[in-house]
């Protein structure tokens, strides 16, 4: 295995809730990795250098060597097969498969969430405007969905934490700081997962002004 440093590409604005997901996950496996930035704004995910590395042309990316990987979920999955030592998924194989399931639901549904709650109400603090009726009702679904796995109250969404819990607590608080309704057990429940280290470093970086 490649002795250097892993290499991981993020958008210079530290809001990808896509690059947050692999950023905690190199965290939680106690790897060594080094974040490089790119400017989405400026296209340079589009320049040349990046775009024979990046097949995808998209952030995160992460480089190991003379691989370059890019989605976020095929590089966690990555680093769960090559670092297993410290799981960020599921270990038993229904709930890893639940898992896989919600991560990639939350990729591919509640568009209009994320396009009325963007990630700069989350890390930049930016107010939106009330929800549309077709966000409302992906409110709903998300609520409903996030209720029906934590049904009893649980800390976490499996046994143990998972990435899954950084990736459904960071939706949810596109919701609560934007100060819509959200059920106080799952404001609790995001709350927790944020306060987490490897989040709370994300969280944290230095950012340009808007």
């Amino acid at each position: 295995m490649n002795n250097r440093p892993l290499r991981l590409y993020v958008d210079a604005q530290f809001t990808s809730p896509y690059a947050m997901s692999v950023f905690v996950a190199l965290r939680e496996k106690n790897l060594e990795f080094e974040v490089l930035t790119l400017d989405l704004e400026a296209c340079e995910h589009n320049a040349e250098g990046f775009a024979h590395l990046s097949l995808t042309q998209r952030v995160p990316t992460l480089v190991d060597g003379d691989f370059a990987l890019s989605e976020s979920s095929a590089i966690s999955e990555y680093l769960e097969e090559l670092y297993p030592q410290a799981p960020v998924y599921p270990t038993d194989p229904r709930q890893r498969a639940r898992a896989r399931q919600v991560q990639a639901w939350l990729r591919s549904d509640l568009l209009a969430i994320r396009q009325e709650r963007s990630t700069l109400v989350v890390f930049y603090g930016v107010k939106s405007a009330p929800l549309s009726d077709e966000a409302q009702a992906a409110a709903r679904k998300l609520i409903g969905v996030a209720q029906a796995l934590l049904a009893d109250n649980r800390e976490h969404l499996f046994d143990q934490w998972s990435i899954v819990d950084v990736d459904l607590a960071l939706m949810l608080n596109r919701l609560i700081l934007n100060g819509d309704s959200v059920p106080a057990a799952l404001v609790i429940y995001a709350q927790r997962q944020w306060q987490r280290p490897s989040v709370q470093e994300w969280v944290n970086r230095q950012r340009p002004a808007q």
